[in-house]
Order: structure tokens, then C-alpha cells, then sequence
């Protein structure tokens, strides 16, 4: 099992890369569409599962740092913008804050939380290669901006966080304050978009001095065979996804948020969204397995 472009091998490596983007698109419109607390808590579950083994404990922790508090955010915010509800909490003046809206709010988190974590870790399954790749030939410019657009928000953190050690090297510590901290990151932002546009300038001249476009096909990097195992996958992961697609259908059609909360039941349809949320692991377990004999 060999990975590419530098990053931490997966199970997907395995597969054609048409697996891993079909696997990917589905778990982010199951993570948008699917508006019901349950798929929303697994969903989230296994992408923070699958980032841990795909990052590290320290590298998810660092970014639920930043996108768990959204959960909490969304959830206070949205009883201030939408006072809806049946069962009242408390109220503040002559606004009242209700059990419905505080749910809704932080499943709005949750499903924010869910499509950044699964497109970081289709960032890290899916390298620009296999990107191009795959769309390299029937589609060269979507292939173009997806990989640009999967490498984009890595390429930012890494340097923002350059940027921020210079600036700390380089300020005194009494400097120090509210004020000065406003200050630092706004001077952060405009470092790197200035940045961000002059990368933009001198990619666009290499394309051209390398001569993008000029043929109708195009070579890639890597070359990928779509093998039987491919089409094996593919079609477990199609069957999987039309039977969880009728599941959440039904269990988001039955649970409602207002007037009132619905209550949430056990029930033996969530059991098939959770295999196919968490297989990433069983795979990797598999692998590790493999290689571990």
C-alpha cells in the first residue's frame, strides 16, 4: 500500500480513485441533506474517527479546537435569529429562547462541522494526482480546480502559521493587547492573500509557458487502471448508498424540529448508515491487519 504526493498511505490506495471520490461525495450529501440528529452524530463521529487515523490524535484535536466550538456558537445564535419552538427555556427581556431552536441551531453545527472534517479527509485520500487522474481527460478544468481547491485550505494553514511565527519572533512582549491582536491578524490575512494572489499569477504563467490546453488529451502523473475489485467496490458502495438514501429519506421525513421536537427512537434503519459511515476504518483495520501478519 503506497501513498502519494508525500501523504500518510490509506486503504484507498488500494482502489481506483474513483472509489475514494464516490465514497466522499456521498458521505458530504448524506452530512448536507440528511437534517436528523442521528446521521448527524455519526457522521460526525466517523469523520473525526477517520481523521485521527488519517492526521493523528494531535492534528484533530488541534482542528476540533476550532470547528467544535461552531456547534456551540450555532447553537446559542440561531434561538436569537429564529425564536421558534413549543417548549420555552427562558427569556431575556421579551425574547424567549426555546428547546427547538436550540436543537436545530447546533444540528446546523453539527452538519458544518461534519462537511469541513470530511472534506479534509478527502483532502488527504484523494492527492492532486488522483484528482487529475481521474478527471484529467473528461474533465480537465473541474479536475484542475479540485485539486487546486483540495490543496488550497492546507496550503493556507501551513502558511498562516509561518506567517504567525514570524510575526511573534518579530514583536516585542510588551506589545502585547487586545488591540495589537487585532492588529497581528489582520496584517495575517493581508500577508496571505496577497501571497495567495502572486501564487495565483505565477502558476497561471507556468501553466502557460508549460502549455495547458493546447491538446484536446492530456497525460497524467499517475495512471490508474479500473481493475474488477474497482467495480466490486463501486457497486457495494452504490447499493449501500441507495439503501441509506430511502432510510434517511424516511427517518428525516418522520422527525421534525418544529412546532415541536420528535422523538428519537431506536431503530434498525441507522445501522446501515453507520457501516457505511465507518468503513473507512474497517478498511484500515483490514490493511493494518494485512500488513501486521
Amino acid at each position: 500500500m503506497l501513498g502519494s504526493g508525500g501523504s500518510k498511505p490509506t486503504a484507498f490506495d488500494r482502489y481506483h480513485p474513483a472509489v475514494a471520490f464516490g465514497y466522499f461525495a456521498c458521505m458530504l450529501a448524506f452530512s448536507m441533506a440528511a437534517m436528523q440528529p442521528v446521521y448527524l452524530a455519526l457522521s460526525l463521529a466517523a469523520a473525526l474517527a477517520y481523521s485521527v487515523v488519517l492526521r493523528g490524535v494531535r492534528a484533530t484535536l488541534r482542528t476540533a479546537l476550532w470547528q467544535m466550538p461552531l456547534i456551540l456558537v450555532m447553537a446559542v445564535a440561531n434561538p436569537l435569529f429564529s425564536a421558534m419552538g413549543s417548549t420555552e427555556l427562558f427569556r431575556i427581556g421579551l425574547r424567549a429562547f426555546y428547546l427547538e431552536s436550540l436543537v436545530f441551531g447546533a444540528c446546523m453545527g453539527a452538519m458544518l462541522a461534519c462537511v469541513l472534517l470530511w472534506f479534509s479527509n478527502a483532502s488527504r485520500a484523494l492527492s492532486s494526482d488522483k484528482v487529475m487522474a481521474l478527471f484529467g481527460n473528461a474533465a480537465p478544468t473541474i479536475g484542475l480546480m479540485l485539486s487546486m481547491a483540495m490543496r488550497l485550505v492546507p496550503q493556507f494553514m501551513r502558511r498562516g502559521a509561518a506567517v504567525g511565527n514570524v510575526q511573534r519572533a518579530c514583536t516585542s512582549a510588551g506589545a502585547a493587547g487586545l488591540r495589537e491582536g487585532a492588529r497581528s491578524r489582520l496584517r495575517l490575512t493581508s500577508v496571505l492573500m496577497g501571497w495567495g494572489m502572486e501564487d495565483s499569477l505565477d502558476t497561471a504563467d507556468a501553466m502557460r509557458a508549460r502549455g495547458w490546453g493546447a491538446c484536446a488529451r492530456r497525460t497524467t502523473y499517475r495512471r490508474c487502471r479500473f481493475r474488477a475489485r474497482d467495480g466490486a467496490a463501486l457497486g457495494v458502495l452504490a447499493a449501500l448508498v441507495a439503501l441509506n438514501a430511502v432510510l434517511a429519506y424516511a427517518a428525516c421525513t418522520q422527525f421534525r424540529f418544529y412546532p415541536a421536537l420528535s422523538v428519537l427512537a431506536v431503530w434498525w434503519g441507522y445501522v446501515p448508515f453507520a457501516v457505511l459511515a465507518f468503513a473507512p476504518l474497517t478498511l484500515e483495520a483490514r490493511e493494518r491487519a494485512r500488513w501486521t501478519r
